[in-house]
């Protein structure tokens, strides 16, 4: 088995010629379906057990193959005790293969219905409506039969996925199901990781049907497939455990360069994110009439102040020596004056971090060109809005396909993005990760501030390994994401702010550990 199937995504495209490398060496359309179709149903009979009354099951048949697969499902739940209602709108459409399990499907007995209506008496809808590869907007008849079941509220298992999603970009083409389950078949495709496709998927489940290795990587290995990130390969970059010889210099030295008299606390989050990372040696750079306060909260941080703008933001850097320091994070509160601090961090041959206000300068004066030639390492790490603005006029940008659209920003900037969303995309030019899980308690101010000093922190000490800054940055946003859900589960969404997340930061770290 190609040992990354559990979390590599792929393309439409990909998808159909893997399958077309599966057909040419002799395996049967029918067989592949019959083998796919059982291990759905069985599937849905672990979700829904017959139990001392029978479960009404109702489905709705597109003229495709996923349309077949969902009729093979059909014919096994009715087989198996459950009742079963199938509606077909396409049924003139039909492919060969399809026809001949829907003729079957009818001898057995199995209600066949001509109106939608008559599913609102299911306990249980079953999507095998569209597979993947839709690409036209659903209208007219079908457009009032997805609005119609969204509409009951009932639980809807989409098989592979939702109808109406593209399998690609996740947008969706006119109407969608709403599904509680989506049972993604053989592959991940890459739209049911894209942030618009996320309020119809439910919870994703893969159903494995032994693709041989071979044609996945026959297909996939000309252009490095996304793949979502794992605890397994968080725990392999993570810098644990230490050599019991170490010392902090050993363990890394991070420059944090943040902070206004406007946005204080944004200095104060990213150093407690920096903390939470465990690296050796943190020295911040604020505005002078900060230093008592980040001095009081933080006694084990360096700090140097800064000559002060009547606004109180950071007017110009101090002589520092840029030598020391394995990676700089800048542009936590900063504010827009930081014109010629940001300007100054991006000239040196330093690795850089840049956040917020800092990404705001590179956008608003124009500095890409110096970001694209730096000598030294660039991580970036937008939200959606910020990355717009650094590429106000690259042609990717507006792009339907979020993921490709962060990938390709990378390779321009020769950098690695981290941008931030449902589904954070970690993006450089060579890999692209997905972090599969994430939760609207992040949605929050300070939690980017805590992420920034957090990434500085673990790139600073995997600095003296081989690990790839891409894996590191990843790793860093997959234990930021898992904090906040550490969080959320004992304070509720609304109570993970920016000092809480900082230390459930360390419990994901220590939960990944244990459990892995």
């Amino acid at each position: 088995m190609y040992s990354n199937q559990t979390t590599i995504l792929v393309t439409a495209q990909e998808m159909r010629l893997i399958e077309e490398e599966i057909f040419s060496a002799g395996m049967p359309v029918a067989s592949l379906m019959e083998k796919v179709a059982l291990k759905t149903a069985q599937k849905i009979k672990d979700l829904y057990p017959l139990k001392e009354k029978k479960l009404s099951v109702g489905f709705i048949i597109g003229s495709g193959h996923n349309g077949g697969d969902a009729l093979v499902v059909a014919r096994e739940l009715y087989c198996h005790g459950y009742d079963v209602i199938i509606y077909a709108p396409l049924i003139e459409k039909f492919k060969e293969l399809t026809a001949h399990h829907f003729k079957y499907a009818s001898s057995l007995g199995i209600t066949i219905v001509s109106n939608i209506e008559a599913l609102n008496t299911c306990h249980i809808i079953i999507d095998g409506l569209f597979g993947f590869g839709l690409t036209r907007k659903i209208i007219d008849n079908l457009a009032e039969n997805i609005n119609t079941v969204n509409g009951w509220h009932k639980p809807v298992i989409s098989i592979d996925i939702p109808s109406g999603i593209n399998s690609d970009t996740g947008a969706v083409l006119g109407v969608a199901i709403k599904a509680k389950n989506t049972l993604c078949l053989g592959l991940y495709k890459k739209g049911i990781w894209q942030d618009k496709a996320l309020e119809y998927l439910g919870q994703v489940e893969r159903i494995d049907f032994d693709i041989p290795s071979s044609y996945v990587d026959k297909i996939t290995s000309e252009s490095p497939s996304p793949e979502l990130l794992t605890a397994q390969k968080v725990k392999d970059i993570i810098p644990l455990p230490r050599q019991v010889t170490t010392y902090k210099y050993k363990q890394g030295h991070l420059l944090l360069i943040c902070g206004s008299k406007e946005y204080a606390g944004a200095a104060l989050l990213s150093a407690y994110g920096a903390r939470s990372s465990g690296v050796g040696m943190v020295t911040m750079v604020v505005p002078e009439s900060l230093t008592s306060f980040i001095n009081a909260q933080l006694p084990e941080m360096l700090v140097i102040g800064c000559r002060e703008t009547p606004l109180g933001s950071i007017e110009t850097l101090p002589l520092l020596d840029w030598d020391k320091y394995q990676w700089v994070s800048c542009g936590m509160g900063l504010t827009k004056e930081a014109v010629s601090v940001v300007e100054k961090v991006i000239s040196s041959n330093c690795n850089i971090l840049l956040d917020a206000d800092a990404l705001n300068v590179v956008a608003n004066y124009y500095l890409l060109e110096v970001l694209q030639t730096r000598q030294g390492k660039t991580v970036l790490t937008p939200h959606d809005g910020e990355f717009e603005r650094l590429f106000p006029d690259f042609s990717f940008v507006g792009m339907a396909d979020r993921i490709e659209e962060t990938r390709q920003g990378a390779i321009a900037l020769n950098a690695t993005i981290l941008r931030k969303g449902a589904k954070t995309v970690i993006s450089d030019n060579s890999h692209t990760w997905i972090i599969p899980h994430g939760t609207p308690a992040l949605a929050r101010g300070g939690s980017g501030d805590v992420l920034s000093g957090f990434i500085g922190g673990l790139l600073a000490q995997n600095s003296f390994t081989d690990t790839p800054v891409i894996d590191t940055v990843a790793a860093a946003g997959w234990l930021h994401q898992q904090g906040a859900i550490l969080a959320s589960e004992d304070l509720s969404v609304l109570g993970v702010d920016g000092v809480t997340l900082s230390r459930y930061i360390l419990k994901a770290v220590n939960q990944l550990i244990i459990d892995n």
